[in-house]
């Protein structure tokens, strides 16, 4: 089934609430983390954030131009509806037992001059390959959820940056200021956030026709397959892989499985972003009429990134009383109580699929320090799901200097590790989390696709972090679906 919600402006989506469920009462409350008298509600609102420390905001040169855009955003629909922020909730509590596996991909950062209705098929049709490939190869069901439809601000390391020569405010993704090297362009720019909300109802419009209209229909495995990746190794994988599918659906036909059912037909598929520029997240927070909850609608799912997770700082408080899914990034930097800590304040019922730890910290330290995370949470009693960002603690600069990189196989190395350590101690590996895009870039080195350094400024078209191109990324999901076929077959012989 389809879930994301009815265009914005059509039917009940105008009216500027979290909305109810289309599915019925029964399923939506499934997926409630509490109650509105909930304890720790009682000193948090949505706008409660204001009144704490707060970084990687940007320094509006006009703050009663903000405060007209946030008026002018307090009254748009919402772009996501509850009860479909509480049906993902359901499917990530799911992976979080080791019955699904959830699958994060998309932009490092969306762009305004890059919006296209052919980038975001491209994405959503690899996305749909991967998701087949791990589903099938792996007979494990898998949540699809895209870095799409809001994923436009960036943190950075420091408030300016040194271009030729020039002191410039530092880019801080296109809903804040624009890439060009000039000063005018760095001015941060509030009339920006109207513009990615009209870019992200306008994707997500697309989205859910893909996804209800018959584009994902598992009779279609073939149309999914982009032109550049067709005649190589993983497109040549995907077609004996699709082949064999169509065997399988031939037999479910045959046993009254028709082509009309809904799992045949049409796909579930979320939204989610990094939750960093708080004036756009916090206005369109809404009170869901169902439950009396506030649900942040610009989004299925958030997360908090390792520069923004201080337990005292406004992005953690704002979080805490929203009742969404929500993500924190966390590396080796993290100490062990601290992790406690968040958890606590984060999922102060202990909801499945509430809370997602999404570890980047590359190989070798994952192997090192994600022992000690694991074993903290049991001890806890704490019910998380666990997904691995095998690209944050990977990124190394070109031999040339002049390129962002990542190299396949450490990112194949991440996600092994990651396998090795929930095997090890006994606990699930919920999915991963990907920079990638539908587009035939070099950005990243290494993998079956064969880009090597030298060919980096062939297509290098990210305006923030290296992504993986079609190929690489289908490469990482019959990597993954591997593992996960070895888990449950070990899994198998225990029962």
């Amino acid at each position: 089934r389809a879930v994301l919600s009815p265009s914005p402006g059509v039917s009940d989506a105008a009216a500027p609430s979290a909305g109810a469920s289309a599915s019925g009462d029964g399923e939506a409350l499934a997926g409630v983390p509490w109650e509105p008298d909930a304890e720790h509600l009682s000193d948090w609102h949505r706008y409660s954030w204001r009144e704490r420390p707060i970084l990687q905001q940007p320094n509006y040169p006009d703050r009663a131009a903000v405060e007209g855009v946030v008026e002018e955003l307090q009254r748009v629909p919402p772009l996501v509806f509850a009860g479909e922020v509480r049906r993902l909730q359901q499917r990530l509590a799911a992976a979080a037992e080791g019955n699904g596996f959830v699958l994060f991909g998309g932009d490092c950062a969306e762009s305004f001059d890059n919006f296209s209705t052919d980038g975001i098929r491209d994405l959503f049709r690899v996305i749909l390959q991967m998701s087949v490939v791990l589903m099938y190869g792996a007979s494990t069901p898998v949540v699809k959820v895209g870095r799409v439809a809001g994923q436009f601000a960036k943190p950075r390391s420091s408030d300016t940056e040194m271009v030729d020569g020039v002191e410039l405010p530092s880019y801080r993704g296109d809903i804040i200021n624009g890439p060009e090297n000039t000063p005018e362009a760095r001015v941060p720019d509030p009339k920006r956030l109207v513009r990615a909300y009209n870019q992200s109802a306008a994707t997500l419009n697309l989205l859910r026709a893909f996804a209800s209209g018959g584009y994902a229909s598992l009779l279609r495995m073939e149309n999914w397959e982009l032109d550049f990746v067709r005649n190589s190794e993983q497109g040549e994988r995907f077609h004996e892989l699709a082949a064999q599918m169509r065997q399988a659906i031939k037999f479910m036909e045959a046993a009254g499985v028709t082509e009309n059912s809904p799992a045949f037909a049409e796909t579930e598929f979320y939204t989610s972003h990094e939750c960093l520029l708080m004036d756009y997240e916090s206005t369109l927070t809404r009170e869901d009429s169902t439950t009396g909850l506030w649900y942040n609608c610009s989004a299925h799912l958030v997360w908090t990134g390792e520069r923004t997770r201080q337990l005292d700082g406004a992005h953690i408080e704002f979080m805490r009383g929203i009742a969404n899914p929500v993500g924190v990034k966390i590396s080796d930097k993290m100490a062990t109580d601290e992790l406690i800590e968040l958890v606590r304040v984060m999922n102060p019922n202990n909801t499945p699929g509430r809370l997602t730890l999404i570890t980047r910290m590359g190989a070798e330290k994952l192997r090192d320090h994600l022992p000690r995370f694991i074993r903290a949470i049991k001890e806890e009693g704490a019910v998380v799901t666990w997904v691995c960002d095998p690209m944050h603690g990977n990124t190394i600069t070109s031999t040339c200097g002049r390129f962002k990189t990542r190299n396949y196989t450490a990112i194949k190395e991440e996600l092994e590790a990651f396998f090795d350590v929930h095997e090890t101690e006994g606990s699930h590996p919920g999915g991963m989390h990907l920079e990638m895009t539908g587009a035939d870039v070099t950005e990243c080195v290494g993998g079956a696709s064969g880009v090597s350094m030298e060919d980096l400024d062939k297509a290098y078209e990210t305006h923030c972090d290296p992504r993986l191109n079609c190929e690489q990324a289908l490469e990482v999901a019959f990597m993954v679906a591997d593992r996960l076929q070895r888990l449950n077959k070990a899994k198998e012989t225990q029962a």
